[in-house]
């Protein structure tokens, strides 16, 4: 049989994961200008995101929305797409777990189905958990490389921000609520035990095999 506590735990920890990435994915933190070079503007800091960029000065901060989706580079594109997506994937993923809870109701008393639902649901927060991950990755990755080459201008470098850290921590917490809720939904091996008629109980012996043959004279 499932296992509650298990379920309610995966499905708490992936709801979480998905909360805060929406907070990632709209964020304009993940990048931050790097203070590189002989001068150090130390009073402005230029924060960029995936659908936004702020500057921080004197204490101010100054948002705006990017004009053009389309005049951005393909990799911010991919990187927003792959974030949507993952966000869709939980959407998708949350009802079907829910319904497939063992304390809920919504299936009756189906406990396959709702097992199979469930397990559904976490095979969603899982593929969820991955597209979330690359995005991260990569923009990490082409902020560290930018960074440590010679040819990319002191002004035009940046730093890990802080929303790369925190997209790391989402992923986890996608990763490990789909692998539990998906645990908690996986019935352990039993051996199938004939059941016959509706109490459950096994028909009777056969006369012939209960009864010794009459011996006539």
């Amino acid at each position: 049989m499932a296992n509650t506590s298990l379920q309610v735990m995966g499905l708490v920890l992936a709801i979480a994961g998905w909360a805060f990435g929406i907070l990632v994915c709209a964020a304009p933190w993940w990048r931050v200008s790097a203070f590189v070079g002989d001068e150090l503007m130390v009073t402005q800091v230029l924060w960029e995101g995936l659908w936004m960029s702020c500057l921080s000065q004197w204490g101010r901060l100054q948002c705006k929305v990017y004009d053009s989706g389309l005049a951005l580079s393909g990799s911010a594109q991919m990187c927003r797409g792959m974030c949507v997506l993952s966000l869709f994937l939980c959407l998708l993923a949350v009802p079907l777990s829910v319904a497939g809870l063992k304390c809920t109701r919504c299936l009756g008393d189906a406990h396959e189905s709702k097992a199979r639902m469930a397990q559904i649901g976490a095979a969603l927060f899982l593929l969820a958990a991955f597209f979330f991950l690359v995005p991260v990755c990569w923009t990490a990755y082409a902020v560290i490389r930018d960074f440590y080459d010679p040819n990319v201008a002191a002004p035009l470098k940046r730093e890990l921000g802080p929303a790369l850290y925190l997209g790391w921590a989402v992923t986890v917490l996608i990763l490990v609520g789909g692998a539990v809720l998906y645990l908690g939904s996986v019935s352990p091996g039993v051996p199938a035990v004939p059941v016959f008629g509706r109490g459950g109980k096994a028909n009777p012996p056969s006369t012939a095999e209960s009864k010794p043959d009459k011996v006539f004279v």
